[in-house]
Order: C-alpha cells, then structure tokens, then sequence
C-alpha cells in the first residue's frame, strides 16, 4: 500500500519512508526495519525521519522495548470502499499515464 497521493510529492526517501510505515501501519517498526524497507543511507533516513516528525506526518513511540514508528492517521489511505481497493489502483494507473 502507499501513502495518500497529496503526500506522494515529497522527496524520494520520504516517499519510500511513508510508504513503508503505511504497509505496517499497524505495528509501526523501527529504525533498523525502515533501513531495511528503504533503499537510503543512514544520513538520508535520518533526515527524512526528521522532516516528517518536524511536519507531524509520523509518530515515533518509545516503549521499554523499541522505538517504533508509525505514520498519522491521515497519510494512510482508507481501505473500506466496496470495489476491493481496485478503484485506487486502476485511479493510481491513470494518474500515472496521465490519463
């Protein structure tokens, strides 16, 4: 799954950041899984981490475990429409050709 289309014009680790949050939207995960998730060296993860909290598009929760982060609620696209979540891709597929 990908992050909402208005969040989609951002710099490329941001993107690929938010991406991977709202995969596991859920659960979150932590610096060492986004590292894994993202093709960006640390110093670009780091940054890109920053500019997203500074812009309150993720949560970072510290637990006695782990810090874990999660993307906000309104980055994570909707997933109750009837058509199976087929209408947003075959809209994505368009939007992409331009069509």
């Amino acid at each position: 799954m990908q992050a909402k289309p208005e969040y989609r014009d951002r710099p490329d680790t941001e993107v690929a950041v938010l991406d991977a949050l709202v995969d596991r939207a859920e659960e979150g995960m932590t610096v060492l899984e986004l590292r894994t998730a993202v093709d960006a060296g640390i110093d670009e993860l780091e940054e890109a981490l920053a500019a997203l909290k500074d812009e309150g598009l993720i949560h970072v929760d510290h637990t006695d475990e782990a810090v874990r982060i999660t993307p906000a609620d309104r980055v994570v696209p909707e997933t109750g429409n009837d058509s199976g979540g087929r209408h947003g891709f075959l809209e994505e597929i368009r939007e992409r050709l331009g069509l």
